[in-house]
C-alpha cells in the first residue's frame, strides 16, 4: 500500500499544458508568467488560456494545479481579446492627444480592422492619426499595464458615470446580469469592455491607422495571418450599405442597446418594429424596380448569394412577390438542391455543405442553359433529412419568366460562367449588425447570423446548440473561402438586419445555449449568453408574417410559398 502521511500546504502551483508539458510556480503566480516560461520565443503571440471550460485572463492567478489550453490570436477567442484590447489602446491614445473626444467604433471591415469615426468634430487629419498611431506605439513600446478592478455593480456605474460614460452606466444598472464588473484602466482612460483583456500594451504589436471616407481604420491583423496587416481596400459598397443602415438607425432613434432596451421599457417597440420592416419593404421594392427596368437578357436570372443565416430565402422569396406586382413572373430556385447526394459526397470525399465542390455544377449549369431556352426541366430537390435528391416539380419559363436562384455560392463565377453569369443580375444579401453595445463595444455581425442560427436549427432542423457551435468552424471557413471573396461582384446589396432583433431572439435563444455542456463549445456559449443579456427580451408577437426573421423564430407565411398562381403561364 502506498504510504499517506500529514502534509501543510504546497507553496507551488502546477500548469499542465495541452501539449503534455508541466511547469511549476510559486502559488499566486499569474498565468502570464508560466506561458511566457512555456513559449519565450513565441512567433504568434498568446494572449489567454482556457481550462476547465472557462476563458482564463492572463492576469489570473494561479492558485492551484490546472490543465490549461494555451489561447494564441490565431485562435477566435485570442483574436477577440486582441481587438478588444486595441479599442481600449486606441481610446487611451486619444484621451492623451485629444482630451474629451468621442471616438466610435462603428463596423468591421473587410481586410481586418474597424471603422471608426469622431464625435461632434472634424476628422482625424493625416498628421492627427499619425501623432495617434505613435502615442498607441509608445503605450506598447512602454508595455503599460492595463489595470483591472472589479467592482460591484452599482459601483462601477458609478464610476463610469463619474467620467462621462452615463450611457454605459446606465445600461450596467438596467441589464446587469453580474453582480460585480471588472473595470479597465489603460493611461488615463477606465471603461468595462465586454470580455477578457490583455494584460498590458506589449501585446499590441500588430496595428495601424488609415484615413477612410469622414473616419479611419483601426487595421489588425486577420487571425489566419497574426502578424501581418491586409493592404487596405476600397469597399465603399459595404460601406455604404453600413451608412444606410446607419440612417435608419438614426430615424428610429436608435444609437446603443440601451436605446432599443427604453424602447421596450416605453412601449415603444411596436413602432420600431414596423418602421424597421417598413425600411426593409422599401429596399425591397427599389431593387424589384431596377431589375424590372434591365434589358431582357440582364433580368432573365437573378443570382441571390449571401452567408449563412443571411435571410436569403425569405428576402428570394419577398422579392419574388414584388416582380410579380411589376407584372413579370419569377420563379425561385434554391442551389441547395443541387446538392450531390450525400453518398456521391462521400464518394468523392466531400465532407462539406459549404464547399463548392458538394455542389452539381454540371447539372445545375445545363437547367440554366435549358430554361432560357424555352425547355422544360424536371427541377431537382434535395432533402436534407435523408441526405438525397429528389424530383420536384417541372419548368418551363415563359417570355416574361425570371429565375431567382439563391444560394450561399451564386456569386462565385464558377457556379454560372461565361455569357450566362455575365449576364445575371447579382445581389448580395447580409445582416450587417450596427446598432452596438456602445461606443466602444461593437456586436459583430457574425454572432448576429450565429444567433438566428442557433435558433433556427434547434426550430427546424432538429439541432441543438451545441451541434450548430460544431459546424460553426466549418461554415466559417467556407464563408471565407467561397462567399466574402465575391461580394464585390453584386449590382446590389441588401442588409438584412433588423435593429430590434437582438430582443425577440434572447428569450430564444437564451435557453437554448444553456444547454450547452461540451467544454469545447461552453466558452463560445457563454459568451454569447454575455451578449444577449445585455438586451431586454422580447417576444415579438408583432413581427410581421413576412419578415425575415420570421425565417429564423417561426411563423413565416413565405416558408412554403411558391408562385402557384403563375404556373401555368411560366409552363407555357
Amino acid at each position: 500500500m502506498a504510504k499517506v502521511y500529514p502534509s501543510g500546504p504546497r507553496s507551488t502551483a502546477q500548469v499542465r499544458l495541452s501539449d503534455g508539458r508541466i511547469f511549476e510556480g510559486p502559488v499566486g503566480t499569474k498565468l502570464e508568467e508560466f506561458l511566457r516560461a512555456a513559449f519565450p520565443d513565441a512567433p504568434i503571440p498568446f494572449i489567454a488560456g482556457i481550462t476547465d471550460g472557462k476563458l482564463l485572463e492572463l492576469s489570473t492567478p494561479v492558485e492551484r494545479d490546472l490543465e490549461v489550453r494555451p489561447v494564441f490570436i490565431t485562435d477566435s477567442e485570442g483574436i477577440r481579446i486582441y481587438t478588444r484590447s486595441l479599442v481600449l489602446l486606441l481610446a487611451a491614445a486619444v484621451e492623451e492627444l485629444f482630451p474629451g473626444t468621442r471616438i466610435v467604433v462603428d463596423h468591421s471591415v473587410p481586410f481586418g480592422g474597424y471603422y471608426c469615426w469622431v464625435v461632434d468634430r472634424e476628422p482625424f487629419t493625416l498628421a492627427e492619426l499619425s501623432l495617434l498611431e505613435s502615442k498607441m506605439r509608445e503605450f506598447v513600446e512602454a508595455d503599460v499595464p492595463i489595470e483591472k478592478t472589479v467592482l460591484p455593480a452599482a459601483d462601477a456605474a458609478r464610476a463610469l458615470a463619474a467620467q462621462g460614460k452615463r450611457t454605459k452606466a446606465e445600461l450596467i444598472l438596467s441589464n446587469s446580469h453580474e453582480s460585480q464588473i471588472p473595470l479597465y484602466r489603460l493611461g488615463k482612460v477606465q471603461d468595462y469592455f465586454f470580455g477578457p483583456m490583455a494584460p498590458s500594451a506589449g501585446y499590441l504589436r500588430f496595428f495601424a491607422l488609415s484615413p477612410y471616407h469622414r473616419g479611419f481604420i483601426l487595421r489588425f491583423p486577420r487571425r489566419e495571418r497574426p502578424t501581418e496587416l491586409s493592404p487596405v481596400e476600397d469597399y465603399t459598397a459595404l460601406w455604404q450599405v453600413f451608412e444606410e443602415y446607419g440612417r435608419w438607425l438614426e430615424l428610429l432613434g436608435l444609437q446603443d442597446v440601451r436605446s432599443i432596451n427604453r424602447a421596450i421599457g416605453d412601449g415603444r417597440i411596436r413602432e420600431i418594429i414596423l418602421v424597421s420592416e417598413a425600411l426593409h419593404q422599401e429596399k425591397i421594392v427599389r431593387i424589384a424596380e431596377e431589375i424590372a427596368e434591365l434589358p431582357l437578357e440582364r433580368r432573365r436570372i437573378v443570382l441571390i448569394a449571401g452567408p449563412s443565416a443571411s435571410g436569403k430565402t425569405t428576402f428570394t422569396k419577398r422579392l419574388c412577390v414584388q416582380l410579380i406586382s411589376q407584372g413579370l413572373r419569377p420563379y425561385p430556385i434554391s442551389l441547395d438542391d443541387y446538392f450531390f447526394p450525400r453518398e456521391e459526397m462521400e464518394r468523392r470525399g466531400i465532407d462539406d455543405f459549404d464547399d463548392v465542390k458538394a455542389v452539381d455544377l454540371e447539372l445545375f449549369q445545363r437547367h440554366m442553359g435549358d430554361l432560357l431556352q424555352g425547355k422544360e426541366v424536371q427541377l431537382p430537390r434535395f432533402n436534407f433529412v435523408t441526405g438525397k435528391r429528389e424530383r420536384g416539380p417541372q419548368l418551363r419559363l415563359g417570355r416574361d419568366g425570371i429565375l431567382l436562384v439563391e444560394g450561399i455560392h451564386c456569386l462565385n463565377p464558377v457556379v454560372l460562367p461565361g455569357e450566362l453569369g455575365e449576364n445575371a443580375f447579382k445581389i448580395y444579401v447580409s445582416a450587417l449588425t450596427q446598432l452596438n453595445l456602445d461606443e466602444l463595444n461593437r456586436i459583430p455581425t457574425t454572432d448576429t447570423r450565429l444567433i438566428r442560427r442557433i435558433v433556427r436549427d434547434a426550430a427546424f432542423r432538429g439541432y441543438n446548440a451545441e451541434d450548430t457551435l460544431r459546424m460553426w468552424g466549418n461554415v466559417r471557413r467556407g464563408e471565407k473561402r467561397f462567399i466574402f471573396p465575391y461580394q464585390g461582384r453584386a449590382d446590389v446589396m441588401f442588409n438584412s438586419a433588423l435593429a430590434y432583433e437582438w430582443a425577440v431572439l434572447r428569450p430564444r435563444a437564451e435557453p437554448l445555449l444553456l444547454e450547452v455542456r461540451d467544454p469545447r463549445h461552453r466558452i463560445e456559449a457563454e459568451r454569447l449568453l454575455g451578449l444577449l443579456r445585455w438586451v431586454t427580451p422580447y417576444s415579438g408577437q408583432e413581427v410581421p408574417q413576412v419578415s425575415i426573421l420570421r425565417e429564423f423564430i417561426g411563423g413565416s407565411i413565405l416558408r412554403d410559398y411558391f408562385p402557384s398562381p403563375f404556373e401555368r403561364a411560366l409552363r407555357r
